[in-house]
């Protein structure tokens, strides 16, 4: 196989030239957003969220960190960071994989089947054992305030410190300016 820049490069590019919109950070490939588009026939269905992407210096051999930018009510998903727990990218990952394995089939496969026995979020994960129906709206409430077009179109001057814009309510949680920074 080539070197860990060049697989970089080739997987960044087939990840643009697939169906998603994706937007570099620095005019770099180590850091980028996605936009992610919730799976057919979930609960997601209709959401759009800002996935961040940090792809190490030892990319494929080492996993990408990827965290949501917007707010998603899941047991696998921080809520104030937007980091994700997922087997395959934390402890699983294999250079085999690539970013389109990500947006594709792994993050889908966390949205349909949430694992509430390995949560991030123990409210949700409480929520979904407890009130399933409770969650199911709960989840469905956090798309239509969070996961709009308009909620990631915005995200990137929220960012900018682009505060006087912001409702009176909106202000007063700053856990969407910190959402989405994935650990390093």
């Amino acid at each position: 196989m080539s070197s860990p820049s060049k697989r970089r490069e080739m997987d960044v590019m087939k990840l643009m030239m697939s169906d998603y919109t994706v937007e570099t950070i620095n005019d770099g490939l180590s850091e980028f957003n996605v936009e992610f588009h919730g799976p057919k026939e979930s609960l997601y269905e209709g959401g759009v969220w800002k996935v961040r992407v940090e792809l190490p210096d030892a990319y494929p051999y080492k996993s990408p960190s990827i965290g949501f930018v917007n707010k998603i009510f899941h047991p696998n998903v921080d809520e104030l960071s937007g980091s994700v727990c997922l087997d395959v990218i934390n402890q699983s990952w294999s250079p085999m994989f690539d970013l389109l394995n990500v947006f594709e089939v792994f993050l889908p496969q966390l949205l349909l089947y949430p694992n509430a026995s390995d949560p991030l979020n123990g409210d949700a994960a409480s929520l979904m054992m407890k009130d399933k129906k409770l969650y199911d709206q709960k989840v469905k409430e956090y798309c239509e305030r969070y996961a709009k077009k308009e909620n990631i179109a915005n995200s990137t001057a929220d960012e900018d410190s682009d505060e006087e814009d912001m409702s009176e309510e909106e202000s007063g949680s700053s856990d969407d300016d910190i959402a989405g920074h994935a650990d390093p």
